[in-house]
């Protein structure tokens, strides 16, 4: 096991913060461990902070759990995770800037790569620093984004296999709608034609949802991502969900308390008018803090195991609920805006659905200012 060092305990200053249960990051991977053939590794994706759990945190009780490799965003993050003590192999899965691979070559990080581009300033590295660089194939086979299209990958592999400079350890493409079955088909399809002309390389396709959808389609690794975070993405029809555990809460301590009269305004522009006298809870949690301030008037918190309304504007660093019928409530109390709390509980996805977006955009939001408290 690798000799990762944690964060320390970090005392906040603020009633505020986002609580991450270890031992469900640890569930969640061993759950999709489960889809896994005896020979098939698995990546666990940590890229973006992990998802905003905390890369550096979260990075331990994945390697404990037996997982093979990280999959990162950037350079930096292979970095962090370097420096923290982390001794697998780490994968950077997007594009980065040419001038970046000396840095990642240091740290053994390996690279996406596409272009020509890609090989010039790999072999520049292996000048500077004698030793091959690192490198897995990125293949588009219909997401469009990055990668280097499917028909003209098998030169792009034997060119890369004829330089000395250069170590190829993977080729990979992604998913973009798991959740359709006949697309998935297309892509895995097209992967095919240049996974089929390099059988000895390592390959990789499946995203979470390909995990659980199409455990026949593994090749030689998968890619366990919002998955791991106990969050679901979106399947096919006739796709069985496991049961995952989300790993994420947020909480607040109720900073003020007030009771105002009937038609009254809250928050700023009066967007919410009380109709009766009010107990209202003000919670030190704001837009600052990566809550969305469309979701004014429209979320609940829990305290007490009662669900209650947030009320008026959420502004940049606090918000209120309407707690008349919360039963005895506190200055200091705790409120759940994410999370469970005795039988009732919020998810995240109730958020993302109410913005037309995704859990993975909120979770990633969620760090800005709040501290992290770790718990299993």
């Amino acid at each position: 096991m690798s000799n990762l060092r944690q964060q320390p305990y970090v005392q906040t200053r603020r009633d505020a913060w986002v609580e991450i249960n270890l031992g469900n990051i640890e569930k969640n991977f061993l759950t999709l461990k489960k889809y896994a053939k005896p020979n098939t590794e698995i990546y666990a994706i940590i890229k973006a902070d992990a998802y905003g759990h905390n890369s550096i945190m979260v990075a331990p009780p994945l390697i404990a759990s037996g997982v093979n490799a990280f999959g990162v965003a950037s350079v930096d993050e292979g970095i962090e995770l370097r420096k923290s003590g982390c001794d697998i192999p780490i994968l950077v899965l997007g594009t980065v800037p040419t001038w970046s691979f000396i840095a990642a070559a240091q740290n053994d990080i390996t690279l996406s790569v596409f272009t020509q581009d890609h090989i010039n300033a790999a072999i520049q590295a292996y000048e500077h620093l004698k030793k091959p660089i690192k490198v897995q194939v990125k293949i588009d086979t219909g997401m469009n984004r990055i990668g280097l299209y499917y028909k003209d990958a098998p030169a792009f592999i034997e060119q890369i296999l004829g330089i000395k400079e250069i170590e190829l350890c993977g080729i990979f493409s992604h998913l973009a709608c798991a959740e359709d079955r006949d697309i998935t088909k297309m892509q895995v399809e097209r992967f095919k034609f240049v996974q089929e002309k390099f059988p000895n390389i390592k390959a990789h396709i499946l995203n979470t949802a390909g995990i659980i959808s199409y455990p026949d389609l593994q090749f030689d690794a998968m890619r366990a991502g919002i998955g791991i975070y106990g969050l679901m993405p979106d399947l096919p029809d006739g796709a069985k969900a496991p049961i995952l555990y989300p790993a994420m809460s947020l909480k607040g301590r109720i900073g003020y308390l007030k009771e105002v009269e009937e038609n009254e305004g809250v928050s700023y522009s009066y967007k919410y008018k009380t109709s009766k006298t009010t107990k209202i809870a003000t919670v030190p949690i704001g837009y600052a803090d990566g809550v969305p301030r469309a979701l004014s008037n429209k979320i609940f918190g829990i305290i007490n195991g009662k669900k209650v309304p947030q009320i008026g504007n959420i502004t940049m660093d606090q918000m209120m609920f309407d707690v008349t019928d919360a039963g005895n409530v506190g200055i200091g109390d705790v409120i759940t805006l994410i999370g469970k709390d005795e039988n009732e509980e919020i998810k995240i996805d109730e958020w993302a659905n109410l913005l037309g977006t995704i859990h993975y955009e909120l979770t990633c939001r969620l760090k800005v200012r709040l501290p992290r408290v770790y718990t299993r």
